[in-house]
């Protein structure tokens, strides 16, 4: 059977963008990069995407070289900037990644990021979203917000998916960057809520909301009124349940991670982007998880060569 795609548009990815600093392999050297957890999606969704579709970025920067770098960083990546905005008082935050045994441990320095206020003005948020088919964000994305930028977003998309767009939302579970995790559960379930598609990692899901199996967290989404939900599962059986059916994937290849940075984030852009093309759920499952499985084998969370020969921007 011929597959379906989907017609091409505008991805916006909506989140913070930071410096990265990663350990290099000579001791006591670090790699400083641009990343950030909706912002590697993105980066991952144009390598994989056939030029007609666009992918944009929503977020708030400084104006200093760090920031500029950043912008310089986007464009070059052939991700656009427009619904970038500048903030004259604040500068882009920063964060290092260690390891121990490929399992990253991470440090961060962005109380005063910029990206803190990308929510501020409801009206450019509202024109900003308003020309996407696909709105893309995480729990990242609502933890960093203040409540009333918060709830500025969440109406904008509110608007937005009226208005035809597919509202696409990972949960990330960041619990240290919540007042306490009563406000980061009742948080995000609002958001799985009004999200057409739901990108849960069991192991966090199990943690904060006590879980007892994927399966678990697939019912506990779609009750909270998520269109989709796919359970992200560290390479055990990833549960799908919704619109497009129910389901196990079972079988998938286990590795041995060099570094799990962007695991997630990967996976997400392997799957929206074989989904995009046309692949029914479980197909695209597959598919995202041998992109995570290479980019895991390697250090850092942009990986261009863990990326398919086939890939449009490869």
């Amino acid at each position: 059977m011929a597959k379906t795609s989907i017609t091409p548009g505008l991805i916006l990815s909506i989140g913070e963008a930071m410096v990265e600093m990663s350990q290099a392999e000579t001791p006591e050297t670090w790699r400083l990069g641009i990343a950030g957890d909706t912002l590697n999606t993105a980066w991952y969704l144009r390598r994989l995407l056939p030029a007609p579709w666009r992918v944009g970025y929503v977020s708030r920067v400084g104006t200093g070289p760090f920031s500029d770098r950043m912008l310089g960083f986007l464009q070059d990546a052939g991700i656009e900037t427009a619904h970038v905005g500048r903030d004259p008082a604040r500068e882009i935050g920063l964060y290092a990644i260690t390891l121990t045994a490929g399992e990253r441990s991470f440090s961060y320095w962005r109380d005063t990021s910029a990206a803190r206020g990308l929510a501020d003005d409801p009206a450019a948020l509202a024109r900003a979203l308003g020309g996407a088919r696909i709105l893309y964000l995480s729990g990242i994305t609502l933890a960093i917000l203040p409540a009333e930028g918060r709830a500025h977003l969440m109406a904008a998309l509110e608007r937005a998916r009226a208005g035809g767009a597919t509202v696409v939302f990972d949960t990330n579970l960041r619990p240290r960057l919540w007042p306490d995790t009563a406000s980061m559960g009742a948080a995000v379930q609002a958001m799985a809520g009004q999200a057409d598609l739901v990108l849960p990692s069991f192991d966090d899901e199990a943690a904060h909301f006590g879980d007892c199996d994927p399966a678990a967290t697939c019912a506990r989404y779609l009750r909270c009124g998520a269109g989709q939900v796919v359970v992200k599962n560290a390479g055990g059986p990833i549960h799908f349940g919704g619109a497009t059916g129910a389901g196990v994937v079972e079988g998938l290849a286990r590795v041995q991670p060099v570094d799990t940075t962007a695991a997630g984030d990967s996976f997400n852009a392997g799957f929206l982007a074989a989904m995009l093309g046309g692949d029914a759920c479980a197909d695209a499952i597959r598919t995202a998880h041998d992109l995570s499985a290479r980019v895991i084998g390697h250090r850092g969370a942009l990986v261009p060569k863990a990326l398919p020969s086939t890939a449009p921007g490869r």
